[in-house]
């Protein structure tokens, strides 16, 4: 069968069994071994079923991901955030606005430490929402900045996302961390000055003051100590071992759930339920994930076999002159994309399609790489999916519909001001793993 008979039948698969509410890892199996059995046969399907599937699972880079993780729910069931937060709502000294912002930048320290955006959403719902709400911030916009804060993991290393497209493109995870370390910070700064002026516009149309009750401290200083102390041993570990080249992405996995089990005993909170949850919850999202990627596999040898990048770049030939044209049309596939699928499910679908436009252009795999994080950290607070907008919305039973309305606000400032700061100035992406490599 012709490719272009094969792409049509599985596009019209592949949307039913979405419509239809089946799993993406199922749909990306399903299609992939439909489209290569149309185009070449049933033999070449039981031969990437059978050996590329294996392949792709038992793939040393992937290894990364269990034990981050495993480290992001140690410091989730240790109470390591509420510590961590409570330390930041003393540090505010009774101004909201100041509150605001640093949920915003506690979110990005968390990320550093976890990888785990919907994880963080909901432990920075249930902690942040309600001290917010009583500092003067809405409910909804409090919920709000807590799902930007949680969707920063999405950037800042150990990004799950970012092994993800690292094991797929053959790229660097080393490289892939140092290179999101400055765009992370930038997500920052632009989520932090959102917030600050939306919180401004409110407290001037409420009439709210700005100044509150100074925080009183909720936990002895030993707690708030060991937590400080685990957060940045972790990063020392994670950034410092891997720049300086001492561990791999995995062994510094490793080190930062050992770092954070420690701390979790120390702070008394290891016992036979805490381990429980932890492996259980680990087991269940590296399933998940890893079941992503053996659909991943199996759909990207169908997109090689029908050629569609080369066909996608046929199609784009005329305005490939315009790399600034190119970058803006994939920037908007990708976002598009975020709104209505998982990140990683996004990524191992369009990756394959898209990242040899992209290099024809001039995007390095490095770039490419980054740029997709900054749109799938839009992408978990974007209508209709927004997976941590959802988190939020079910920890605190606030309407997700109302917290959108505020999400979809950074969304589009993440998405443009993000893409094209980074577009202009491709060393900050660059810089770091440069100055790594030599």
């Amino acid at each position: 069968m012709s490719s272009e008979i094969a792409l049509l039948i599985v596009l019209i698969v592949f949307l039913i069994t979405l419509f239809v509410g089946l799993h993406i890892s199922t749909i990306l199996i399903l299609t992939g071994m439909l489209g290569i059995f149309l185009i070449v046969g049933f033999n070449p399907v039981t031969f990437v079923v059978q050996v590329d599937t294996f392949s792709t699972v038992a793939s040393y880079s992937l290894t990364t991901i269990p034990l981050f993780i495993l480290m992001s729910q140690f410091i989730v069931h240790s109470d390591i955030v509420k510590y961590l937060y409570s330390l930041l709502f003393i540090m505010s000294r009774g101004k909201s606005i100041i509150l605001g912002i640093f949920t915003i930048i506690l979110g990005g320290f968390l990320g550093a430490v976890s990888g785990s955006a919907s994880a963080m959403s909901a432990a920075l719902g249930q902690l942040a929402v309600p001290e917010l709400n009583k500092h003067g911030y809405s409910r909804p916009f409090a919920a709000s900045i807590a799902a930007a804060a949680g969707s920063l993991a999405t950037i800042i290393p150990p990004s799950i996302g970012l092994i993800i497209y690292g094991a797929i493109t053959q790229t660097s995870i080393s490289s892939l961390f140092m290179a999101a370390i400055i765009p992370g910070v930038l997500l920052i700064t632009i989520l932090s000055i959102i917030v600050a002026m939306i919180h401004f516009r409110e407290v001037k149309k409420n009439g709210i003051t700005d100044r509150v009750s100074k925080p009183t401290r909720e936990f002895s200083n030993r707690k708030y100590i060991i937590s400080i102390v685990t957060a940045l041993m972790i990063m020392i570990s994670i950034f410092g071992g891997i720049y300086l080249g001492i561990f791999t992405p995995t062994e510094a996995g490793g080190i930062g759930a050992f770092i954070t089990l420690i701390a979790a005993f120390t702070l008394g909170k290891v016992n036979k339920t805490f381990i429980a949850k932890s492996i259980k919850d680990t087991l269940r999202i590296s399933t998940m994930v890893l079941m992503i990627m053996v659909g991943a596999t199996i759909f990207s040898r169908f997109v090689t076999l029908s050629q569609l990048p080369q066909r996608l770049i046929e199609v784009l030939e005329p305005i490939m002159d315009s790399p600034i044209l190119i970058i803006t049309i994939l920037a908007l596939i990708f976002f598009v994309a975020f709104m209505f699928l998982e990140g990683a499910a996004a990524i191992v679908m369009l990756v394959p399609i898209t990242l040899p436009l992209a290099t024809s252009v001039g995007l390095s795999p490095l770039e490419f790489g980054v740029l997709i994080s900054v749109l799938g950290t839009a992408g978990l607070i974007t209508p209709p999916v927004g997976i941590s907008t959802y988190a939020v919305s079910g920890v605190t039973n606030i309407s997700a519909n109302s917290i959108f309305k505020y999400t979809i606000i950074y969304a589009i400032a993440i998405s443009i001001f993000g893409t094209i700061i980074l577009m202009m100035f491709p060393q900050l992406i660059n810089w770091i793993p440069e100055a790594m490599a030599k």
